[in-house]
């Protein structure tokens, strides 16, 4: 019954994230996290991200910012991913989880009640970009933090969906090699193969919702699910804090 979950949240993450250019890993990570351990999703993800987004990358190649991705983006998030990776194994299982919860409670509230917000400062935007590559190394789920970072510049959706799959193949490509050397990565294989088709089955879908839904209205919808999640997950992670 745990892998039917996890399969039904990949499926819809994936949607999003073909859909949008976010969401995947977070949205499958906090529907998955009510049922299984966040580091072993996190091993059956960050490959599956890898899968979806690559051709993606690839068909909207021409739609990328360049100078975003990698004079800002790819730096701060980088050297956060490398500080989440590194602290990780000092931060206990509950406690990350809480946290991970939290993260996701304040993105969606934030994003519901600001779509229209102001562009943040140069400063203000880096220090949100290398907070969101520490949670992407603690979780892969750096979506939120980059997203609330970049989400008020003057882009098209085009462009801002383009430039964030980029982001997560750069990032995720090295998480697989980081868990392929120091971590049981290949035990996960058989799992991760049998996830493939909701994979495929949410890119699919997503690409169709791209094209024919509001983004305003998608993102609500996104947003308002994803506090709902939180919400379960830290109630379930109060519960177990507070059984210890």
């Amino acid at each position: 019954m745990s892998f039917i979950i996890v399969a039904i949240g990949v499926f819809i993450a994936f949607a999003v994230e073909a859909m949008t250019g976010f969401g995947s890993i977070v949205i499958a990570l906090s529907i998955g996290a009510i049922v299984m351990d966040i580091t072993q999703l996190m091993h059956w993800l960050v490959p599956l991200n890898i899968i979806m987004t690559g051709p993606l990358v690839y068909q909207n190649r021409g739609y990328i910012d360049h100078a975003l991705l990698f004079k800002q983006v790819l730096p701060f998030m980088g050297a956060g991913t490398l500080t989440g990776l590194l602290v990780t194994d000092y931060i206990p299982a509950e406690y990350s989880k809480g946290l991970f919860a939290l993260v996701i409670c304040w993105f969606a509230i934030r994003s519901l009640a600001l779509l229209s917000a102001p562009a943040h400062n140069h400063i203000a935007r880096g220090a949100l970009i290398f907070s969101a590559g520490i949670t992407h190394g603690l979780f892969a789920s750096g979506g939120p933090l980059l997203v609330y970072a970049c989400a008020r510049t003057q882009m098209t959706k085009e462009r801002f969906r383009a430039t964030l799959l980029s982001v997560w193949f750069i990032l995720n490509a090295c998480l697989c090699v980081w868990f392929l050397l120091f971590e049981d990565l290949a035990s996960q294989a058989k799992s991760i193969m049998w996830l493939i088709p909701c994979v495929i089955a949410g890119a699919l879908l997503g690409n169709i919702l791209h094209k024919r839904v509001s983004q305003t209205f998608f993102s609500r919808l996104v947003f308002a699910l994803l506090l709902v999640v939180g919400l379960l997950l830290l109630a379930k992670t109060l519960i177990q804090i507070l059984n210890l």
